[in-house]
């Protein structure tokens, strides 16, 4: 593998996502939203309204780890805060790598069509294993970084307005540190493994972008199994379900290197 021209490759896509409102628009406003603005909402609303319908969470919630984490704390808005920080939103960044993932593996690849110039590519002296390591560096070096950048900005919002609340800093906890370091790389590969399945055999853009959403499904349906006490979202199964989406990865980057060769790829272009 010719890491040069592999490294060359993932530069060129990252040129063209800056250069593409299609893609970056959303890559700034998924993080703002989950970053600033609803932790934001949430915590002032609780400071200034009161802990209303969220203090019937509390009761869902296991008796040991992050439960008793909660009940420990001295009043009802403190809990609320904690749970909303730690535990409610947990989730909702898990489904930041897998939209940024699955907007930028279809651009890398459809869009490529519709531009004309993956052809050009696929004549190039480079090989299969080159580009498509390009490729997956393209979208998950951005994916990562502003997960990281969302979850920095997370914290920020987090401790300065509940520090009036706590008088203490109360993020990140365990769960989070868990959360950045091994659960949303595997997530982030998985959506760029599946969107790079769906964006070799679609023909623009717009179909591979609409398609790869899909993929988010199951993180909503853990989102809503949360808020209605069904699953917990706590240290144990952030590291299991990590560890199973690392195994569908390594499953699906057999499957694309069994199936992923430049004729077929060539096909996918001129069909």
């Amino acid at each position: 593998m010719n890491k040069q021209a592999m490294w060359a490759i993932a530069a060129k896509d990252i040129r063209a996502i800056r250069n593409s409102i299609q893609v970056w628009l959303p890559m700034l406003i998924v993080p703002l939203i989950m970053g600033a603005v609803m932790p934001a909402g949430l915590i002032l609303g609780v400071r200034y309204s009161g802990a209303g319908d969220f203090a019937k969470m509390l009761e869902s919630l296991p008796t040991d780890g992050l439960g008793a984490a909660i009940t420990a704390l001295d009043s009802l808005d403190q809990q609320v805060v904690y749970l909303i920080v730690n535990y409610f939103c947990v989730p909702l960044f898990l489904l930041i790598p897998l939209m940024l993932s699955s907007t930028i593996t279809a651009n890398s690849f459809a869009a490529e069509k519709e531009r004309k110039t993956l052809e050009s590519l696929l004549f190039s002296p480079v090989d299969i294993p080159t580009l498509f390591v390009g490729k997956v560096l393209s979208a998950f070096l951005p994916a990562m970084a502003i997960s990281l950048l969302c979850f920095v900005l997370y914290g920020v919002v987090v401790n300065v307005l509940a520090y009036p609340l706590f008088e203490r800093l109360i993020f990140p906890t365990i769960n989070w540190v868990i959360i950045i370091l091994w659960t949303i790389p595997s997530i982030a590969l998985f959506g760029i493994f599946i969107n790079v399945i769906i964006s070799a055999r679609v023909k623009g853009f717009q179909e591979a972008y609409q398609m790869g959403g899909l993929v988010v499904l199951p993180v909503i349906a853990l989102v809503l199994g949360q808020a209605l006490g069904a699953i917990a979202v706590d240290v144990r199964l952030l590291l299991w379900g990590g560890l199973v989406v690392f195994a569908i990865d390594v499953a699906l980057l057999r499957f694309i290197r069994s199936r992923f060769d430049r004729n077929q790829l060539f096909e996918s272009q001129v069909s």
